[in-house]
């Protein structure tokens, strides 16, 4: 045991950890209920010493994050972030977040998808007081694992793209997500644009996969987690192979 000191709670209790290139660990510990006003333990990333030790906090207002990477041309830290459920079936959308600054509070629970102030708790706010996202990455879409392309399998468009496996909607008439998306970014860090990297998990409305976590193998090849089927699938690039030759 080197860390205990984190609350237990069956509302979003799952914690993702990551190593930083700082070497430290960071951890999330998000909100302890769909929107609430919660602890100062609660809607945060948090960094600690490999031993345990000198724990900080690294961002805030975050209401459940199940994925983070770090950009390799700048160090900075980028996380998806799934907003409240129960306001409407298109809004708020998930978020992707980067952090630029220790202790950015990005929003939670008051102000959501940068520019959507919370019925409950956003009285009093304006959504100018939290740091907006880098992207909204759509309706109830649950953004979880992501991570930056470092290989050289792939095409060079791919290099330091970051890949975004969507769970998908659960509460939504018309579901919407299970797949995995690309986003590349401009030199400064901001997203430049997205685009459909792995589709067709959904198929006439009803789930036939819903992708987890994206993981790079030493080949530059990508992992990919399906947790509706209990499966890892394995995504190469090469030549395309004729059939009869």
């Amino acid at each position: 045991m080197i860390y205990s000191d984190l609350p237990k709670d069956e509302a979003h209790g799952w914690k993702f950890i990551a190593i930083g290139p700082d070497n430290k660990l960071y951890l999330e510990v998000g909100q302890p209920g769909n929107n609430v006003l919660h602890s100062p333990a609660h809607g945060q990333i948090r960094r600690i010493n490999l031993d345990g030790t000198g724990a900080e906090v690294v961002a805030r207002g975050v209401r459940h994050s199940v994925g983070f990477d770090w950009n390799p041309a700048n160090k900075q830290l980028y996380f998806s972030d799934n907003s409240r459920d129960w306001l409407s079936e298109d809004t708020p959308q998930d978020e992707l977040n980067r952090v630029t600054k220790d202790g950015q509070h990005f929003g939670a629970p008051y102000c959501y998808q940068g520019n959507l102030l919370d019925p409950e708790f956003g009285w009093g706010h304006s959504c100018r007081e939290f740091e907006p996202p880098v992207m909204l990455t759509g309706p109830h879409s649950a953004g979880l694992g992501l991570r930056f392309y470092t290989g050289k399998m792939f095409p060079a468009k791919y290099k330091n793209a970051l890949f975004l496996a969507r769970h998908g909607s659960w509460n939504r008439t018309t579901k919407f997500g299970g797949d995995v998306i690309a986003i590349y970014l401009n030199k400064d860090g901001t997203v430049k644009s997205s685009e459909p990297f792995i589709t067709g998990f959904i198929d006439n409305n009803n789930y036939i996969g819903r992708p987890v976590d994206v993981e790079f193998m030493a080949d530059g090849s990508m992992l990919l987690s399906d947790d509706w089927n209990g499966a890892i699938y394995r995504i190469t690039y090469g030549k395309a192979q004729v059939a009869g030759r």
